[in-house]
This record gives C-alpha cells, sequence and structure tokens, in this order.
C-alpha cells in the first residue's frame, strides 16, 4: 500500500466481502483508518493460556480446548433452553453454558477448537463451568493464520453484526503488514519525545498485537505507551479541533461590544431582588467581562440545582439591553420559559425594557404583532422554546443569546439561534452539573463558570430511600406536611397505562390518590400532553397554595419554583436516571422549611439502580453526582443521543483517561492559541472533524 493506505476503502482489504463491509459500515468503520483506531476491549495471552485443571471457582479464565460435545437441552421453564458444550484440553475437561442461546448448535460443533473467557463455577453434579462465557473458533495451529489467533498476546474486538472478534484480527492484522514505516503524525515531535512515546506506525502495530512480554494487566489497563500516545492523540486531535472552532470564532467579528458604566451598573442595582452570593459574583464578573470583548462570548454557566443561575443571566441581559442590544432568552419546556417570564417580569418590572414570551401556545394573531415588535426592536427581551429558531422570527440587533438546560437541545438549534443577529454572545446554563471530562468534550470550545455556592437560607434536602412495601409510611408523611401547611409532589414516570412496562402511570394514580389515599385533600394532575392553558392553570393553582399534592411527570424536572413544596415522593425511582433524580429533587428545598424527598422502589432491582438511590441518599452535591453518574452510567448515556453533541471519540475513554484528556486539552489550545500548528496538521484536524464528528464543525 501507499501513504495514503489509511484512507483506503475497507472494501479492497483483502477478506472483507460486501456483507463483511456492510457490517463494518453500520459501526462506523469504512477506512483502514477507522479500522485501525476501533481498538481492542481486552487482550489474552494466549501464549500462557491457563490449563483447565487448574481452573478454580470465582476466577475469570481464558482456557482453549476441543469442543467433545455440544447439545441443546430443555429446561423446566417453557422456552428457555441450555446450549452446552464440553471442552478439553490436555489437562482435563469443563462445561460451557449458554442459558437460551439455540443459535450456538449452528456455531459450535464439536471437534471444533475454541477458546472460553469468563467466569468459572462449580457446580454439583456437572462438576466446574462457565456460564455465558466469551468465546472464539479458533483453526487448527497449522492453519496459515495461527500465529494471529494463537501463541501470542491476542487482541479481542467486540463483535460487529457478521464479523466476528478472530475476522477483525485478522483484517487489522493484514492491514498492519502494509502499513508503511512512516506515515504523517498529528502528534507534535516535542510532546512525543517528552512523553517517550512511539511513533504512530510502531503505536498501532503495539495497540492491537503487544510484543511478547508486554504485561496483559498494562494492557488491559489501557496503560502501555503505545495505548496512551493513541489514546492522547485521539484527545488531541479533538480538542485541537475544539481549539480551533474558539479561535474562529473569536475571529468572526469585532462589533456588538457592551460597555459598562456607572449607569449600568445602577441599573442592575436597582433590579436586584437579594445580595449575590460570592459565586455568582464571580461568575457575572466573568461573563460580564465577556461581554466586553471584541468577539462573541461562548460561555458555559454551571450551577447546581437552586444555585441562583438565572438572576446572574438576567444581570447579563440587563448589561447587553443598556447597550442597545436584545436578548433571546430560550428553554427547553413551555412550562420553564412562562416560568423564566414571570420571574424575568418581575425583576425587570421596575426597569424600561420589554419582556415578551414566544412559545408554541401564543396564537396566530398574538404572533403577527408579536413578530414585527421583535425585529423592529421593540421587544427587549424574548422568552421562548425551539420557536425561536425558527426562520421567520428576526431581531432587530440580538446582542446576547442565553440558552436554558443545554444539554435538552441539539446543537443544530443551540448553532441556529447564535447565527441569528451578528453573531451574538452566547451564554448557555445547565442545572446537571457536568463532569470536568465532559466540560472539556462537549463544551471544549467554551469557557466556563460555575457557582458552587448555593443561596442563604437554603438547606439539605433529606433522601430516604424505601421500598414499595413503605407506602403508607411516606403517605402518612405527605399528609403530615399538608396539615403543617406544605405541599407535596409525587412523581410517576408514564403517563398513560402501558401493558409493556409494568409502571403505575399519574393519570390512573392521580385519581387513586384524589379518591382512596387523600379524600380530604386537593389533588391534581400535571402532564406534558395537557394543553397549555391546562398546564398553567394547573402551577398557578400549585404555586398559590390552593393545591396541596401535585401528581406529575418529569415535566417538573426543570424550572418550576414553589418555595412551599417541602416533600417530594418519586414512584419506581430505580427506573429513573441519577442526574434525572437530583433534578426532581431540586424542587424541593427551595424555602425555608426542611424538605424530604423519598425514592421509592420496587424490587428486583439492579445493583446498578441500588448504586444509583445510594448515591442521592449519600449526598445533594450535584457535582459528586454528575461524577457518579459518569462512573455508572459511562459517557455514551450521560447526555443521551448523539445528537447533544458528545464526540464519538475512538481510542479515548473519559471515565479512564482523565488525565490524558486534561493534557490533550491544554496542549491543544496552546498549540492553536500560538498558532504553531502547521497546515498539513491543522487539515488533518479538519479532515477527522469533517468525518467523524458530523455536526459537530469547526466554525
Amino acid at each position: 500500500m501507499a501513504e495514503d493506505v489509511l484512507e483506503l476503502p475497507l472494501q479492497f482489504l483483502k477478506g472483507v466481502g460486501p456483507r463483511k463491509a456492510a457490517d463494518l459500515k453500520k459501526a462506523g468503520l469504512l477506512t483502514v483508518e477507522d479500522l485501525l483506531f476501533r481498538f481492542p476491549i481486552r487482550y489474552e495471552d494466549r501464549s500462557r493460556l491457563q490449563p483447565i485443571v487448574s481452573v478454580k471457582p470465582g476466577q475469570t479464565v481464558a482456557v482453549t480446548g476441543e469442543v467433545l460435545s455440544a447439545t441443546l437441552q430443555s429446561t423446566r421453564r417453557a422456552g428457555f433452553r441450555l446450549f452446552t458444550a464440553l471442552v478439553q484440553d490436555a489437562s482435563g475437561q469443563i462445561q460451557a453454558v449458554w442459558p437460551n442461546q439455540a443459535f450456538l448448535k449452528d456455531v459450535i460443533r464439536p471437534h471444533a477448537q475454541v477458546v472460553l473467557y469468563g467466569k468459572a463455577e462449580y457446580w454439583g453434579g456437572r462438576g466446574m463451568q462457565i456460564t455465558d462465557p466469551e468465546f472464539e473458533i479458533i483453526r487448527s495451529e497449522e492453519s496459515p493464520d495461527a500465529g494471529v489467533h494463537t501463541g501470542r498476546i491476542v487482541p479481542v474486538y467486540e463483535r460487529t453484526g457478521s464479523v466476528t472478534t478472530n475476522m477483525q484480527r485478522k483484517l487489522v492484522w493484514e492491514a498492519l503488514e502494509q502499513l508503511p514505516d512512516k506515515l504523517f503524525d498529528p502528534l507534535p515531535p516535542d510532546i512525543r519525545a517528552r512523553e517517550r512515546w512511539p511513533a504512530r506506525p510502531a503505536a498501532l502495530r503495539a495497540a492491537h498485537f503487544p510484543e511478547p512480554g508486554t504485561p496483559v494487566e498494562a494492557l488491559n489497563a489501557f496503560r502501555t505507551p503505545a495505548q496512551q500516545r493513541m489514546i492522547f492523540e485521539d484527545f488531541f486531535v479533538f480538542q485541537t479541533g475544539l481549539a480551533l472552532r474558539r479561535q474562529q470564532n473569536a475571529e468572526v467579528r469585532k462589533a456588538l461590544v457592551s460597555a459598562v458604566d456607572d449607569r449600568i451598573r445602577q441599573a442592575a442595582r436597582s433590579i436586584l431582588p437579594f445580595k449575590l452570593t460570592e459565586g455568582q459574583r464571580q461568575a457575572l464578573a466573568e461573563i460580564v467581562a465577556d461581554l466586553q470583548k471584541p468577539w462573541p462570548m461562548q460561555r458555559l454557566l454551571q450551577g447546581d440545582v437552586g444555585a441562583g443561575k438565572t438572576i446572574v443571566a438576567v444581570l447579563a441581559a440587563l448589561v447587553a439591553m443598556e447597550n442597545g442590544f436584545q436578548v433571546a432568552f430560550m428553554a427547553p419546556t413551555e412550562i420553564l420559559a412562562e416560568q423564566h417570564l414571570i420571574t424575568l417580569t418581575r425583576w425587570l418590572g421596575t426597569s424600561r425594557h420589554r419582556v415578551a414570551l414566544l412559545s408554541g401556545k401564543i396564537t396566530a394573531a398574538e404572533r403577527r404583532t408579536l413578530l414585527p415588535s421583535i425585529e423592529r426592536g421593540d421587544i427587549h427581551l424574548v422568552v421562548g422554546t425551539h420557536a425561536l429558531v425558527q426562520e421567520q422570527v428576526k431581531f432587530r440587533a440580538l446582542g446576547l443569546a442565553i440558552i436554558d438546560e443545554q444539554h435538552r437541545f441539539g446543537v443544530l438549534q443551540r448553532g441556529m439561534l447564535s447565527t441569528k443577529g451578528l453573531h451574538p454572545d452566547v451564554l448557555v446554563m445547565t442545572a446537571t452539573p457536568i463532569p470536568r471530562t465532559l466540560a472539556l468534550t462537549e463544551c471544549g470550545d467554551m469557557e466556563v463558570s460555575v457557582i458552587r455556592d448555593l443561596p442563604p437560607g437554603r438547606t439539605p434536602v433529606r433522601t430516604l430511600v424505601k421500598p414499595d412495601s413503605r407506602r403508607e409510611d411516606v403517605y402518612d408523611l405527605v399528609r403530615q406536611q399538608v396539615q403543617e401547611g406544605r405541599q407535596a409532589y409525587v412523581i410517576y414516570p408514564l403517563v398513560e397505562e402501558s401493558e409493556k412496562v409494568d409502571l403505575k402511570a399519574a393519570t390512573a394514580m392521580a385519581e387513586h390518590l384524589a379518591r382512596d389515599v387523600f379524600p380530604d385533600l386537593s389533588v391534581a394532575l400535571l402532564h406534558g400532553r395537557m394543553k397549555a392553558d391546562e398546564k398553567q392553570t394547573v402551577m398557578r393553582a400549585f404555586a398559590s397554595g390552593t393545591l396541596n399534592v401535585l401528581v406529575a411527570t418529569t415535566v417538573v424536572e426543570v424550572g418550576v419554583d414553589v418555595p412551599n413544596a417541602s416533600v417530594m415522593v418519586i414512584e419506581h425511582a430505580e427506573r429513573f436516571g441519577l442526574s434525572q433524580l437530583h433534578q426532581l429533587r431540586g424542587r424541593v428545598g427551595r424555602g425555608r422549611h426542611e424538605s424530604v424527598c423519598v425514592l421509592l422502589y420496587q424490587s428486583p432491582w439492579s445493583e446498578e439502580a441500588r448504586a444509583r438511590l445510594k448515591a442521592m441518599a449519600d449526598t445533594n452535591d450535584g457535582f459528586v453526582i454528575a461524577e457518579k453518574d459518569l462512573q455508572i452510567r459511562g459517557p455514551g448515556d450521560f447526555f443521551g443521543t448523539r445528537q447533544h453533541g458528545l464526540p464519538q471519540l475512538r481510542a479515548g475513554d473519559l471515565t479512564r483517561d482523565v488525565e490524558l484528556l486534561e493534557l490533550a486539552f491544554s496542549e491543544a489550545r496552546a498549540r492553536v492559541d500560538e498558532r504553531t500548528l502547521s497546515d498539513e496538521e491543522r487539515q488533518y484536524v479538519l479532515n477527522v472533524w469533517q468525518r467523524q464528528f458530523g455536526l459537530i464543525a469547526v466554525g
């Protein structure tokens, strides 16, 4: 192959037919580079596979041998069958059992040579057994590619459709065999020299097929020099792209600069409803400093539930409006937008600035009046939902875009709002604390401000984890709180009964609570499928105190502020994510009264669910919870869908490789800011971004 071997489409690689190419494509593998950057999930030292006779119960082992027999057995449980294989090596025999995987009878057959990897157990009459092991069928030691699969440290890959781990191993071997000794290297030589990392071709070879004697423990911890180098490269290229985007944002315009003088400071003091905390003052100072710079602000404002981010955003908006600019304030739901409208109108009521709501619920007649007013500049601050990014919404001089709960908007929606006006300053807010590693990736082109302290008077919410069998005690707690003048939330995961999911639905349970449990209390239902005016009526009644118990779905997760609510019961808490539970809990504890959040769970519950609820009971600190959530779920699920901007990194792991990510972040920013990137390095980064990260385009 030539120097451009990495760009070669996989369909032209020996051993890749149309079906394999299609399966590889589904996994995002189109070129040789894609294949070589799909690293093993673990490594096995098959030069020293464990003899079967030495296997002990409780060990996770890798053994190899010949299949003596393979049978599919029925069980007493209807429709449930076991596939078993008896495997023998020179030292002894072991049983392998796969529950309910009948298809294996056509895959694992007598006389096949297999490698098994799994946890060994002792089963009385059956002796030593490995249940549901990973397996690989290998050829005899005389076959031409035996040295790829046996007799060495071998890489084990995640299966992709019809492409098994040994097929991928063979393809990677073929690609590496034809890899030239010199390739373009996106890592600067000084970094490679300082860290004592190998060059790119050598690192790729060692990351897939390590040299004999390489410690398997280090390989499986991804701590060898070759692995560390490739992980760093993955992070460095991505961070360089983010730094280039940040640089381009800074060069977009030299206008819309806000100034701050005594008049504006007095205007801010006149609307300030309370004394700011130290964290709020620091965040506001950072934001206002950005507003005065001759390039667009790109800043993320993080603050735990109740930290007071909104007043900081309003003061930033006031600075922009006092400089003659308009402000767009985008919220993810109509309920949250309406809550913001009430708050902003109250705080800005004594100012000269007009505030309006633009959402899907306004009438056509209201829209015909409102849109021209926004375009003329008569409306200074527009609060809205995704309706703000619609093409027909035009501003006279949009200077600041504030985006609340940023993780609920796709990259495209955020980008569309930021392009309205002459590249406005952008302030993104989130009450879902983002772990440091995710902040460096999802928001790595932004500056970050954090409010860690809470406003005076806030007391930590007491969190109780209770089984469903303690329901009556929980109802007694709710009744007691209401009798003391407080109010309660009861949260359910669904709106209507589902035959497929055994969950209590909010509609049915609201009726049950009102009729059978709290007949003497006022109980109402709130969910996302209600009409806007119905939702508003219920929320106003709850906010005014005329409702005692609000039964709701997660529509109240963000933005609902009722200080008198002091108790929340979350049904089926084991089904909720950790960050979502924390957001929901943040609806109580907003007043001077001690508040309680009860997490009701139903058995059986998974170890992961147990870990989530324990984390909730252990701490109220959203930043601690966010880190725990990342550990439990992993980065791929933290934000949900790919549209939210989470990069599809190839080698790096955001929970395992924190130090390398931090290093890549600082190195990439320094080299972009100092403009030391070569044209070739810059072009390589742009090409990778365009191919790998889709919507996340540089600039």
